[in-house]
């Protein structure tokens, strides 16, 4: 098929058209006009230069499609701080009985909503630590609407934080109490405090709370809990490096260390005989790993990629 000109051709090809002579207007003779002088022959004219054709206007148009800009990385902008109250330590032994959630704003440092309800129970195998009587889950209450509210938070947030997030995150996808396919951050493993507040390695919220002078007031129930991390959250000054942090991916390792030097496995957050029998293990991330002042050796999780904390 033949191509049609471009416009710049077709510009070209207009200007090089000689324009029409202007129709000029003699006037008119009368009868007592002397008769006119014999024309002079006039002096041959130099050739007119062409005019220049005018340029096509240049337009604005999107980037070509090309290798993609390199952009920085960018932690979550809102966080869904979650916690749970439960009969039990895991779903095999009870069920959970409250939920308790702050979304919050990352860049403004602030609570934009929060909620907290109760999910009924037969009877409280834990109500010595969390207080809440069986009765109490059975009154009624507008849970269903509390619930909703909770589904819109959790799908307004870019990422979900807990305190031990590994025990909150079992309860989800069971019962009433939906899936979270957000990416979950654990403010008690994942994130790196900093050094100045002389905190151990894997802090309570207790702990953590009073670290950045926020008062503990009363403990053992959801919302509670995430109302701490709310105002920890207020304090860091920080906070956009720590997430970072605390989302890149982790792998399991043991520690390479003699018996006698134990002890620098224990203050670096290592744990006996929890992930790898007999050995001092921890999750790290591959910086974290080759930033210890000791060898370590990565190892396999027995736990499945879905299920650490830290992962969506």
């Amino acid at each position: 098929m033949q191509e049609q000109p471009g416009l710049w051709l077709q510009n070209d090809l207009l200007g090089l058209a000689a324009p029409e002579p202007a129709a000029a207007t003699a006037p008119e003779a009368t009868p007592a006009q002397a008769p006119a002088s014999p024309p002079v022959p006039s002096a041959p004219q130099a050739p007119q230069t062409p005019i220049e054709p005018p340029r096509p206007v240049p337009i604005s148009l999107p980037a070509c499609a090309g290798r993609p800009q390199r952009t920085l990385p960018r932690g979550p902008e809102s966080l869904l701080i979650l916690d749970t109250e439960t009969t039990g330590l895991s779903t095999l032994q009870g069920q959970c009985i409250e939920v308790g959630a702050i979304l919050f704003h990352v860049p403004h440092r602030a609570v934009l909503t929060q909620v907290s309800f109760l999910l009924p129970c037969p009877a409280n195998a834990a109500e010595a630590i969390n207080g809440i009587p069986a009765a109490v889950t059975r009154l009624e209450q507008p849970r269903q609407e509390a619930l909703a509210c909770f589904l819109a938070m959790a799908a307004a947030c870019d990422a979900l934080v807990a305190h031990n997030a590994a025990f909150d995150r079992q309860w989800f996808g069971l019962g009433p109490l939906p899936s979270l396919d957000r990416p979950w951050i654990c403010s008690m493993e994942d994130i790196r405090w900093p050094a100045e507040r002389q905190l151990r390695s894997s802090p309570s919220v207790r702990d953590l709370a009073l670290a950045y002078g926020v008062p503990v007031w009363a403990a053992h129930r959801a919302l509670t809990d995430c109302i701490y991390l709310a105002q920890v959250f207020e304090r860091c000054d920080d906070l956009e490096a720590l997430l970072l942090g605390a989302l890149e991916p982790r792998s399991l390792y043991r520690a390479e260390l003699p018996y006698a030097e134990r002890h620098r496995a224990r203050e670096a957050g290592f744990r006996w005989n929890e992930a790898v029998p007999r050995a001092w293990s921890r999750r790290l991330s591959r910086r974290e790993a080759e930033g210890l002042p000791f060898p370590v050796q990565l190892v396999a999780d027995p736990i499945p990629a879905d299920g650490l904390a830290h992962s969506a």
